[in-house]
């Protein structure tokens, strides 16, 4: 099977010579001549079936920004710190041991002033644990005052029972015992 020649050609009776110094009209569709314009990768399918042949590597997509930390090639590092927050100080151990103690104090008020002792106790330990909390810079500041505001609370009740039994006691022993009941 033979094809016709073009027309339009040399061997075109109206073809002309004055026809061959401007070239067609080109056609939109097709690519222009000169440099190959490179694909660009496109998105990688994660559920796209493994290659047998490829030794179970799946292509992967270059990330489209560095991780933070790093910088793209030409540009400069940026100094950001890390992920999260800092890490919390630790607490005072003082601190915990101040309210522990000033609270058994408050409860043991009601065993005939012994919480007083012991609120003597919490509230002295907290004050070491706040000037520890001051210099070590750890945390833990409003257990101390709990402690020492629980420990001088406690004291201050318990020396207040003391001295209501006290007068009691004497108010009862200078009572005349001769009135007869």
């Amino acid at each position: 099977m033979t094809y016709p020649p073009p027309s339009g050609g040399p061997n075109d009776p109206t073809w002309s010579g004055a026809q061959q110094a401007s070239p067609p009209p080109a056609d939109p569709t097709l690519p222009m001549p000169g440099q190959p314009v490179p694909a660009q990768p496109g998105p990688v399918d994660p559920y796209a079936p493994v290659d047998p042949y490829a030794a179970g590597a799946q292509p992967q997509a270059a990330p489209a920004y560095p991780p933070p930390g790093y910088a793209a090639p030409g540009y400069p590092t940026p100094g950001y710190p890390g992920y999260g927050y800092p890490p919390a100080p630790s607490t005072n151990g003082m601190a915990v041991a101040s309210m522990v103690v000033s609270i058994t104090g408050v409860m043991g008020i009601c065993g005939y002033g012994i919480g007083g002792i012991i609120g003597v106790v919490g509230a002295i330990l907290g004050h070491v644990a706040k000037r520890q909390i001051r210099e070590r810079g750890e945390a833990g500041g409003g257990m101390a005052t709990a402690g020492i505001i629980m420990g001088w609370i406690s004291t201050a009740i318990a020396v207040l029972a003391a001295v209501a039994i006290t007068i009691a006691i004497i108010y009862a022993a200078n009572q005349d015992s001769s009135s007869g009941y």
